[in-house]
């Protein structure tokens, strides 16, 4: 091909809307000479056969931006690109069967509005005025979104692809990648039947092919891509003349209908119906060797398989008896990615330089725009415009094993429309990591939670305590563990407690130059040997990009602990930045974790450690404990005297029964967190994360201006610091109800949103609800009076202190 390009920026692998809108918006950002390659023809994957709906409904701050963006840029583009496109907004109901179900749509109706979405409540009887046929004895209310509806995904695709060919890039069908190729400056070369292209950067964005295309990568650092395929099934109906006639009179569609209890969705479909059913009775596809994944499935579909669906077919047929009236026109089932947690993967492929991903899209239509945007953000500025961890490859580690994403997957496409309950914990591909002492702490009564695949406590239960899965299924703080939390705290707060935490994400950071290499990329200073200390890595912008507890152990000898979900993530950082002559050894899964703490834990300790227990706050120290190797960290998150014991995972076993025996109780992960909440210390995606400057955090004591290296986002940060920060971190005490205030919850100061929350948690120490959160600038000040909306219910709160609600100078903390 004399027109074969044999350089490029940026070669994306995969042409269906997501590959098509990376290309586009890479072309936006000025990035004209990029390649896009197809195997068969633009939206041959699960593009062309996908229902089209165009939702912004999320619980996920970052999903909902995300899919905003879409419906905001789905309005423009047709006239953008000069390309036609059938783009229905019409609207949509959410129908509500329970006051949980409510609770639910306040929530999301509150981020939406903050994100400037206009949605609504509305009673079942105004459900019934704007969609007639509606069956409402039942309901408890609906949720309203006028900006949802419906685009034609072929057309959606083809439009992005010439926007992008107007802007320059190429795209290139029918010729699939067949290899990569990474050189020693980083640059790529991807091979193909039709030639190779030399490029700066390669995207796998190949949809329920992800997998395959990752094993490209695998020779230059990549792993498995953790994803299945689910086999979705949407039915259309004959042609109903009631619809017609009700189209006709109103000169548009009628409202997208999701009954999320049952769930399915319900649309107009020219003048019939779409329905399109998640059922717990699902089915996977190409999970097995006598069904392998074919070398291609384009414009493919599978079978019909109704008997699946009948029951919810039946169901929708009784919520709109008109749809009954009518015969199946037409079944589609094919396939449709899945992530194990059901979101994409956006973002640096782990462990490798220079690629990105861009796959596994359950509703790519929906999110297809913004997953663009959020791409070419991340390539071109190395940062995205908003916090995207939600969707981060690297949120798995390498716990995702085959088993692991098939049985998330069908549990995930089984619950599409569950409430994630605060409590809750999804059942299946359980006890992927154990800790070494994981069967005592079950026999404790420990009721377990999943940290980076780590199996931890989130409680210990005593016995004829309800620990079913739907004694869970609450908004609450109240249910069967909150006395059993309480009396955690108060075992911390009086005498001492010991939690065993597998998975704290640890790096040996050692060779020359290594001491310097981290001072060129944390913010503030490095502590002395025998000391540990926090420090900060911000990215360009000054943002939060993570946090990490620093112990030296000599002159260029360091390790680095940050938080379970943080490994990957962390582990590229600190790769990415040492010089050839460092070294980063994870070790994460080699040793354990117990957080000793309370008011006895030195008196505990003293009995089983020849450690100097008198050494003070923020030391560490080798020693042995119970007669085992161990380290001993003098810090706490629970904000109580104590030290964290760290020791091989072979030897975890005897310390942990000899802390035990010795008299410490056990807790578990609610109440550090409720600890940890009382002292205002942060949480790593929540109240740390890319949406806020290390300044606007509070952590400005963390940063040093006025060290010689230059590093990351100094600059940013020395202007922000002249013009002053537009946001402030607070900790309000909350007149809360039954709830804590969740993650991104609405602050008020009157009629005006001025701020959302972190974290929020009810403080048994201090007696209240606390939420951590972010407001503006000027009303950062003690006293103030705002409002938390909590689920619907706007609760008075005030601004209290800068400094902890709880032993506010410390003391108990340097006891």
């Amino acid at each position: 091909m004399s027109d074969f390009p044999t350089k490029a920026r940026v070669v994306i692998i995969g042409g269906g809307v997501v590959g098509c809108s990376s290309l586009y918006h890479l072309a936006k950002k000025g990035w004209t000479d990029c390649v896009l390659l197809e195997k068969n023809e633009l939206t041959a994957g699960s593009t062309w056969h996908a229902a089209g709906n165009v939702p912004t409904f999320s619980t996920s701050w970052a999903i909902m931006n995300m899919q905003r963006y879409s419906t905001e840029l789905y309005s423009r583009l047709a006239e953008e690109v000069d390309y036609p496109m059938n783009y229905h907004v019409s609207g949509s109901i959410r129908l509500a069967h329970s006051k949980e179900r409510m609770q639910e749509f306040e929530r999301a109706m509150s981020m939406g509005r903050y994100q400037g979405i206009p949605m609504e409540m509305w009673t079942p009887e105004q459900a019934k005025e704007h969609y007639p046929f509606l069956e409402t004895h039942d309901l408890e209310g609906v949720l309203y979104d006028p900006t949802d509806g419906d685009i034609d995904p072929a057309q959606l695709t083809q439009a992005l692809a010439k926007g992008a060919r107007d802007l320059g890039q190429k795209i290139i069908r029918f010729c699939p990648a067949t290899g990569v190729t990474q050189h020693d400056d980083g640059t790529w070369t991807v091979h193909t039947d039709k030639g190779d292209i030399v490029c700066d950067y390669v995207v796998n964005a190949a949809g329920y092919y992800a997998q395959r295309v990752g094993e490209m990568f695998k020779p230059f650092g990549g792993r498995t891509v953790p994803a299945m395929v689910m086999s979705h099934q949407y039915l259309l109906t004959d042609e109903v003349p009631e619809v017609e006639a009700w189209s006709k009179e109103h000169g548009g569609k009628l409202p997208l209908l999701r009954d999320v209890d049952i769930s399915y969705y319900l649309r107009q479909e020219k003048n019939g119906f779409n329905l399109g059913p998640y059922e717990p009775n699902c089915k996977g596809h190409w999970m097995t060797e006598d069904d392998p994944m074919p070398e291609d499935f384009s414009f493919q579909l599978w079978n019909d398989d109704l008997d699946r669906i009948e029951d919810i077919v039946t169901d929708a047929m009784e919520r709109v008896p008109l749809m009954a009236t009518s015969g199946v026109g037409r079944v589609i089932n094919g396939p449709i990615p899945y992530a194990p947690d059901g979101l994409p993967l956006i973002g640096p492929m782990p462990g490798v330089k220079n690629a990105f991903e861009a796959h596994s899209f359950t509703f790519g239509i929906a999110q297809g725009g913004g997953a663009g945007k959020v791409l070419a953000e991340w390539i071109v500025d190395g940062a995205t415009e908003w916090d995207m961890w939600a969707v981060d490859p690297r949120r798995y580690t390498d716990y995702t094993d085959q088993d692991y994403c098939n049985q998330k997957g069908m549990e995930v496409y089984g619950n599409e429309y569950a409430m994630h309950f605060p409590h809750h914990e999804w059942p299946a591909a359980r006890d992927k990591k154990l800790s070494p002492v994981h069967d005592k702490v079950k026999a404790l009564g420990g009721v377990m939670g999943v940290y980076n695949g780590w199996e931890r406590a989130n409680w210990f239960a005593q016995p004829g305590d309800d620990t079913t899965l739907e004694a869970t299924h609450t908004w609450g703080r109240s249910g069967p563990w909150e006395q059993r939390i309480k009396e955690e705290c108060e075992a911390v707060r009086d005498h001492c407690g010991v939690l065993d935490l597998p998975g704290f994400s640890r790096f040996m950071v050692k060779g020359e130059g290594a001491a310097e290499a981290l001072r060129g990329l944390v913010a503030g200073g490095l502590p002395k040997v025998g000391r540990i200390n926090l420090v900060y890595i911000s990215d360009d912008r000054g943002r939060i990009l993570t946090e990490m507890s620093c112990l030296r152990l000599g002159e260029d000898e360091f390790v680095m602990i940050t938080a379970a979900t943080a490994q990957w993530h962390d582990r590229d950082i600190l790769v990415n930045a040492m010089p050839a002559s460092v070294s980063v050894e994870d070790v994460t899964i080699t040793r354990d974790t117990l957080i000793v703490t309370g008011p006895k834990s030195r008196e505990i300790l003293s009995g089983l450690t020849d450690a100097d227990l008198s050494s003070g706050w923020l030391t560490h120290q080798a020693a042995t404990v119970a007669g085992q190797p161990a380290h001993l960290i003098r810090v706490s998150f629970a904000g109580e005297l104590g030290w964290e014991v760290h020791a091989l995972n072979a030897d975890m076993p005897a310390i942990y029964d000899a802390i035990l025996g010795a008299g410490a109780k056990p807790f578990g992960m609610y109440a550090l967190n409720s600890l940890r909440i009382e002292k205002g210390y942060r949480a790593w995606k929540g109240d740390l994360s890319t949406d806020y400057s290390l300044l606007e955090g509070g952590l400005e004591r963390f940063v040093k201006l006025d060290k010689p290296q230059d590093f990351p986002g100094k600059a940013a940060i020395l202007s922000e610091k002249q013009q002053g920060v537009k946001k402030s971190f607070v900790t309000l005490t909350v007149e809360a109800g039954d709830c804590d205030a969740p993650y991104m919850s609405c602050i008020w100061q009157g009629d005006e949103i001025v701020g959302e929350t972190t974290s929020g948690a009810w403080g048994y120490r201090v007696g209240k609800s606390i939420a951590l959160g972010m407001i503006k600038a000027e009303l950062a000040n003690p006293g103030t009076e705002l409002e938390v909306e909590i689920y619907g219910q706007k609760c008075r709160a005030v601004v209290e202190q800068n400094k902890p609600l709880w032993d506010p100078e410390n003391e108990r903390l340097r006891a």
